[in-house]
């Protein structure tokens, strides 16, 4: 814990703005040549991987900073403000949509044991960890692609996101029977609530001696 976090729910909004420029110029980079992620070593990548990683990256910066540079009548801060802000948009939407759907009262932040392990299965581990919001809202499921139903999103990745409504009913019935948590924020507001709420909790520094196991 350090003495900054205690204001995180104040700074955290303005820093997800940064996430999409992050993942462009740095985090897969960081995560390709990242020895081990987690308790999985990623080492040996096959040559092909290094074409993809090189080659699309290089196509994305010719793309959106070259070409742009080159043929459109602009000057170079006017180029750098707009490629920034369009970043800073994005990066803001999409960590947000994420935030919302696990960092809110409710889910749970377990850890694994030293060999790696957690108790549950792969299934109940996502219905502890993950949380829905807005799924009544039309707008709000075609706005995220769908994921706001994050629930359905990973317990079933490989379905279109145009039957997750009628899914989650499926999910939320199953999980009831079982006693698995569903977590679900109605609205978009409630969920930026909880989130902030979440965030403010999470920064006392009280928290660093609670068990492993943090319920919001």
């Amino acid at each position: 814990h350090k003495p900054i976090m205690k204001y995180q729910h104040l700074y955290a909004f303005f820093l997800y703005g940064f996430a999409s420029l992050s993942w462009v110029f740095r985090k897969d980079y960081v995560k390709f040549f990242q020895k081990q992620i987690g308790h999985t070593a990623n080492t040996n990548h096959p040559k092909i991987e290094y074409f993809n990683l090189f080659f699309f990256k290089a196509v994305y910066y010719t793309l959106f900073i070259v070409f742009p540079l080159v043929f459109m009548d602009i000057t170079w801060w006017q180029f750098l403000i707009g490629f920034v802000a369009m970043h800073l948009a994005e990066g803001f939407v999409l960590g947000l949509v994420f935030q919302l759907a696990h960092v809110v009262e409710g889910t749970e932040f377990p850890e694994p044991d030293p060999e790696g392990r957690v108790d549950e299965s792969w299934a109940v581990h996502q219905m502890q960890t993950t949380a829905n919001f807005s799924t009544k809202s039309p707008v709000a499921t075609f706005l995220c692609g769908g994921l706001n139903f994050q629930v359905e999103h990973h317990l079933f990745a490989n379905i279109c996101h145009i039957h997750y409504p009628e899914i989650s009913k499926i999910v939320a019935r199953t999980a009831k029977k079982y006693g698995v948590p569903y977590h679900v924020n109605p609205t978009f507001l409630g969920a930026l609530a909880s989130h902030y709420k979440t965030l403010k909790r999470f920064g006392r520094k009280e928290l660093a001696l609670e068990p492993v196991r943090v319920r919001a």
